[in-house]
């Protein structure tokens, strides 16, 4: 009996220190395995007015570098109310986190367009637009003085079919693009991009803006200090306005991602480490 006794009593210690062991191991194992990351946002870039995605190059070359996916989709521009709808649409395609960048009129779009949208988890504006509800594009174009968009001596204007009374679709003048839109470029450069811009219809510098998604979502803002489309005293305004994190782009024209990519690029980079 005492035999058995023994033998039951071996066999329990046996079995905890098996238990034990296991414990341990099963421990270790956890410990090994990685921690769970949160995925990469996608990034997505809105052109604004007289440019198109390929504006967006020289950015899309150093996030696709760093890994990020990066989506670049047309802006119709075909009015803020309409070009915000098409964006929130491709918005809602993409699974995951999303940070959201503008140019120029762009800006407004973005502004309009993520409202609401728990997906974007900051909003990048690059020499853009950033409206407060009820603002109008051509009222923060004229808010502080020299604009070159506004000159009529520098625009063409041409009807398009469906356009809504009065409305127009507004180029900038080959002529003065150089000087206007894309200052500080090589010349050559300058001259391509007047070539393929795309223009804007007037409609777009009356429709008023909605809720502006800055309220909730962090903001980021590039101002490019020679900026002759829109005068660099109303960005840095906007920007103020957007409560955004600012970063001066010494020298950079209007074109501040085509000019200084690079700059830009990091300011898209700050606003994904900070959204986590």
């Amino acid at each position: 009996m005492k035999r058995i006794k023994r033998i039951a009593g071996l066999t329990a210690a046996a079995a905890a220190v098996s238990a034990l062991a296991l414990g341990l191991t099963t421990t270790a194992h956890a410990a090994q395995q990685p921690e769970s990351k949160t995925p990469k946002p996608t990034i997505v870039l809105v052109h604004g007015a007289w440019g198109d995605s390929s504006s967006w190059d020289g950015v899309v070359s150093r996030l696709q570098r760093d890994g990020y996916t990066v989506d670049v989709p047309p802006n119709p521009l075909l009015g803020l109310t309409y070009d915000s709808a098409f964006i929130r649409d491709f918005l809602h395609t993409i699974s995951g986190p999303i940070i959201l960048v503008g140019h120029s009129y762009g800006g407004a779009v973005i502004t309009n367009a993520a409202t609401g949208d728990k997906q974007v988890r900051a909003l990048v504006y690059v020499d853009a637009f950033a409206p407060a509800q009820g603002q109008t594009i051509g009222q923060l174009t004229a808010a502080q003085p020299g604009s070159c968009v506004l000159n009529p001596a520098n625009v063409i204007t041409q009807p398009y079919p469906g356009a809504p009374k009065g409305a127009v679709y507004v180029y900038i003048k080959q002529s003065v693009f150089g000087s206007c839109i894309a200052n500080g470029l090589p010349a050559s450069e300058a001259d391509v991009l007047a070539a393929v811009q795309r223009p804007l219809t007037s409609l777009a510098l009356t429709q008023k803006s909605g809720v502006p998604a800055w309220e909730t979502i962090p903001s980021w803002a590039v101002v490019g200090t020679a900026d002759h489309a829109i005068p660099p005293a109303e960005l840095l305004a906007m920007a103020h306005q957007a409560h955004a994190h600012i970063t001066m782009a010494p020298g950079a024209p209007h074109l501040a991602m085509v000019s200084d990519p690079g700059l830009v690029t990091n300011v898209i980079l700050a606003a994904i480490r900070a959204a986590g």
